[in-house]
């Protein structure tokens, strides 16, 4: 049984899609995420104390707000007799395209977890942190929670995470210029017709950048790290996306693209110092469109959320 009463865990921020992975793919970054506090309490309820950090109102109403609907989802699979009360510091941006309705989803079931008399595995925490994106996107998508749950870039799949292997060196760099995208204004943005031999290409993009990561093949990942089906469809959401991107491939970048819904902008090098000699000509982009911007360069194979 367990004898904590109270715990506090820490998700990172993530890079959702990576471009050729729609829905599926993910991996985090270093540096920036938020922090959820959990308390064990009598009542057989989930309530949220307090949210802190956020420059807009977030819901206060447990169901409504992506933690809680997580922990409530927890509650009631396992019958638990005891309920919690959490406090959601935010320290990602809102509507960012860098996971933060997820990280405060995975924070706030890692601290839960430390709670439990038999706590779960993180795959067994998967599907309620499903339920509690699905408040803030309206689907069940697990490309930002399955990196933030395992750490690295992982495959996540409805019933599956899969942990993908990337070569220690290789550095992801990570520009959010200071502007909003909603998710759902993002979705909005990908109806419409495709093309079977944009599924195709997609297809074979996504199949190379995974071997190429297997492998630790630059080249293959440099092939693959194109997405053909939804960037094109976003990028006009994004002032300063163009030039943004552009900076990256001339920094060495393998690829680059849209974070997640956007609008930030990430790109793959094969070390920290290109991470980092590109990030002022990437932010310069962003200034030059009328956009201070915020940055970060993370190794690829970064560590997951942890209790603190």
């Amino acid at each position: 049984m367990s004898s904590r009463q109270e715990a506090k865990a820490f998700s990172p921020a993530s890079v959702g899609n990576v471009g050729i992975g729609f829905d599926i793919l993910g991996h985090v970054i270093e540096g920036v995420g938020d922090i959820v506090i959990a308390r064990r309490i009598d009542e057989p309820t989930v309530r949220i104390a307090a949210i802190r950090g956020a420059t807009v109102d977030l819901p206060l109403d447990a169901p409504s707000n992506t933690a809680g609907a997580a922990l409530i989802a927890l509650r009631e699979a396992l019958q638990l007799p005891f309920g919690f009360e959490i406090e959601i510091e935010k320290g990602i941006p809102l509507g960012s395209g860098m996971g933060g309705s997820a990280a405060s989803c995975v924070a706030a079931l890692v601290a839960a977890n430390e709670l439990l008399d038999v706590p779960l595995s993180r795959e067994e925490l998967y599907p309620f942190a499903l339920v509690g994106e699905a408040v803030a996107s309206g689907g069940k998508h697990g490309d930002n929670l399955g990196p933030m749950l395992l750490g690295g870039l992982v495959l996540a799949t409805a019933e599956h995470l899969v942990k993908v292997p990337v070569p220690r060196e290789w550095h992801s760099l990570l520009v959010h210029p200071d502007a909003i995208l909603e998710t759902r204004r993002a979705r909005a943005a990908l109806q419409g017709a495709y093309a079977i031999r944009e599924f195709v290409q997609q297809s074979a993009n996504l199949a190379l950048f995974l071997a190429g990561c297997q492998h630790g093949d630059v080249e293959l990942v440099r092939a693959g790290l194109s997405d053909v089906l939804v960037e094109p469809r976003r990028a006009p959401l994004i002032v300063g996306f163009d030039a943004a991107k552009r900076a990256m491939l001339d920094g060495g970048a393998l690829g680059a693209s849209i974070s997640g819904a956007g609008p930030s902008v990430f790109g793959w090098f094969e070390t920290r110092a290109q991470a980092e000699t590109a990030t002022p000509k990437v932010q310069q982009a962003f200034r030059d469109a009328g956009f201070d911007s915020q940055a970060w360069v993370s190794p690829i194979e970064a560590p997951g959320a942890r209790v603190l």
